[in-house]
């Protein structure tokens, strides 16, 4: 079962490309195997990277429930997307011993948008994860980039970093469209 489940993870990532990323808080520490100790940058870097994965997911998910505007739901559809391939990528790049957090969404965030619909919750969709997610996932990665231990997850950042740039663009763009203003 475990070959099968890798087999897939790496047919979808040859299948689908580059992903993209969004950083929270680390609520948990990733875990490590005494062969493969990771760096406390590199630990904060795996936390971090699956926190905003899933914390976009699930966001985006509930933009499509609660949003009524089309260019919501279109950025909405291109993070889900995108963040499940950086999930991909990021399993594939820690995978010698290193255990990455499972649905560690930033349950803050997800609560309170959960509330709202309609404009209201566009803007503080565009805002909390559009604009401020994308800020602190480029923040995290560059910290990777330039402080990160393991190999093979700053080749992970490295590679996904313009994507998170593009995401952070495209979430000023919309934010700009709709008039939502960042603090």
């Amino acid at each position: 079962m475990k070959r099968t489940t890798l087999t897939v993870l790496l047919a979808a990532y040859l299948i689908t490309g580059t992903p993209l990323v969004h950083a929270q808080n680390a609520t948990e520490a990733a875990s490590t195997t005494a062969a493969n100790p990771l760096s406390d940058a590199d630990k904060a870097f795996v936390q971090a990277a699956s926190s905003s994965s899933s914390t976009e997911i699930d966001a985006g998910k509930l933009a499509m429930t609660r949003s009524s505007d089309k260019d919501v739901k279109a950025f909405a559809r291109h993070m889900i997307v995108d963040h499940t391939k950086l999930t991909l990528q990021l399993k594939m790049a820690a995978s010698k011993g290193v255990t990455i957090p499972k649905d560690n969404s930033d349950t803050s965030v997800l609560d309170s948008l959960k509330p709202l619909k309609g404009k209201e919750f566009d803007n503080a969709y565009i805002k909390k994860v559009g604009l401020e997610g994308h800020k602190q996932a480029l923040d995290a990665f560059q910290k990777e980039i330039s402080d990160g231990q393991n190999v093979d997850l700053k080749k992970a950042a490295q590679k996904a970093q313009p994507t998170i740039q593009e995401h952070f663009q495209m979430a000023q763009n919309l934010a700009k469209q709709k008039g939502v203003a960042a603090e």
